[in-house]
């Protein structure tokens, strides 16, 4: 999967990378045109933008699929999922029984969990409430580590099971006036280190981020142009990436025969 995926044009925005491959067995794909035919994918904050496309990409690929996103935003979710032929599921990811919930809505289980709902709440650290901090903390971070464990201890994320993190290459090398964002972003990257090995050890699941650059979305249209275009200019390409960029690692990271990706 790793060499189709970087031999192809999918993989057109990711540069200066390395991939770390185990000795793992890869899983079986019977049809790599639908490699994730019979497995059942959630996506958190998939409404719009980024999310929506990681659900579109993976319903392509054959997966049955769950679009996640707060109730403020249902009419958006379900436009989205009725267009994918998805489930939509209106639900505040940071709930205390959000994983229970979740739990519920899949009873024969997920294979695929991808956590892509985050906010932003900018302003200089000299300058931030406590509410901003702890927001953007809690949405981007927190709730991913509650969430993940409550559905791998019960049973929810299958045996073999794929789980994708959307982090930020905020949280990589910081970015002015996001401390917040970047702090959540980071401790995503440390919580999929920390966590893969285990998950892989006594679950045979695996756990990888996908740590994007600047990918031109709503949210980022509102920056100031001067930011914009630097962010634009620090890829390679200089270009910004799309929305479809993420969705299609995500989509790697997700596929059976990526079992050896670490």
């Amino acid at each position: 999967s790793t060499l189709r995926f970087l031999l192809s044009p999918r993989s057109a925005y990711i540069s200066g990378q390395v991939v770390e491959l185990t000795t793992d067995a890869p899983g079986e794909v019977a049809d790599w045109a639908a490699p994730l035919t019979g497995r059942t994918a959630l996506v958190t904050g998939s409404a719009r933008g980024i999310g929506a496309a990681v659900a579109s990409v993976l319903a392509r690929d054959g997966a049955r699929v769950i679009c996640l996103d707060v109730p403020q935003a249902e009419e958006e979710l379900t436009r989205t999922a009725d267009r994918l032929g998805a489930a939509a599921l209106p639900l505040n990811i940071t709930a205390p029984d959000a994983a229970d919930l979740i739990a519920a809505a899949v009873p024969d289980g997920l294979d695929i969990l991808v956590h892509n709902a985050g906010i932003t709440r900018d302003r200089r650290l000299a300058n931030m409430p406590a509410d901003r901090w702890a927001s953007v903390i809690d949405v981007n971070l927190d709730s991913v580590l509650r969430t993940t464990d409550a559905l791998i201890k019960s049973g929810t994320l299958r045996r073999g099971g794929r789980i994708v993190a959307t982090a930020s290459i905020a949280g990589i090398a910081g970015n002015n006036g996001q401390t917040n964002y970047a702090a959540s972003k980071a401790g995503i990257i440390g919580l999929v280190r920390s966590l893969a090995p285990r998950a892989a050890a006594e679950h045979g699941i695996t756990v990888n981020a996908v740590a994007p650059g600047f990918i031109e979305t709503k949210m980022t249209a509102a920056v100031p142009l001067f930011i914009r275009e630097a962010g634009r200019r620090m890829n390679s390409l200089s270009q910004g990436g799309l929305p479809v960029d993420v969705a299609e690692t995500t989509a790697w990271f997700a596929q059976p025969a990526s079992g050896a990706v670490r």
